[in-house]
């Protein structure tokens, strides 16, 4: 059985905006897949495997990026991706022609934090690994929360900072370079979640050595 995260604390972090992020993910955009794709596909396919057992087919992928996740939807769901990246999004295009994935309706470049898509357009939102990017986390899930249906799922898979120990001391350190990085080694799920939310979702780890965690939270 997967650990269920207790996560109490909110930390700081610095200010990252969106020419930031775009300038960061031009730069990784060619070698995001390989850099990247290893490390964070046992979050991204924890992600979708909850999506696709979830009811509802109308979903919203915020921050597709490269499009890593979008062959494991299963066909019923009908996919939305976003992303501020135009270079990604060029890479997510090319990825569902070279693989002919028939269920991706739109890959749009939109901010996460005000899409314009009408109130409750969706089934699913689901973001992987942006949660950390955007310059509003809070602005993030208020946006998701108004394009999913009531009744609807939001999902997140994100690094967390941790609470103590070293790898507390090496993401603080790092927390200055955030503008580089184009995320925020420093994010805490206080960021992301009010008390009551945190409440309400349900947090797990995830692999590889519970360095992400999947949050479910119920709209």
């Amino acid at each position: 059985m997967s650990e269920i995260i207790d996560i109490h604390r909110a930390t700081p972090h610095s200010a990252l905006d969106a020419d930031a992020v775009r300038a960061a993910y031009k730069r990784w955009a060619r070698v995001y897949d390989a850099v990247f794709g290893g490390v964070s596909a046992w979050g991204r396919r924890r992600a979708v495997a909850e999506v696709n057992r979830l009811p509802g087919t109308r979903v919203l992928e915020v921050g597709v990026g490269t499009g890593l996740a979008l062959p494991h939807y299963t066909a019923d769901k009908r996919i939305t991706g976003i992303d501020l990246s135009a270079e990604m999004l060029d890479l997510a295009r090319a990825r569902v022609r070279e693989d002919r994935i028939a269920n991706v309706d739109r890959l749009l470049e939109l901010d996460a934090e005000s899409t314009g898509f009408a109130d409750a357009s969706f089934d699913i939102a689901v973001a992987m690994f942006v949660a950390s990017v955007v310059p509003n986390p809070r602005r993030l899930l208020d946006e998701m929360r108004r394009v999913v249906r009531p009744g609807g799922h939001i999902l997140f898979v994100n690094h967390f900072a941790a609470e103590r120990g070293p790898r507390w001391w090496v993401e603080r350190a790092l927390a200055p370079a955030s503008r580089a990085l184009g995320w925020h080694p420093d994010f805490s799920v206080g960021a992301l979640f009010t008390e009551a939310e945190r409440d309400a979702a349900t947090l797990t780890s995830v692999p590889p050595a519970g360095l992400f965690t999947l949050a479910h939270l119920p709209n």
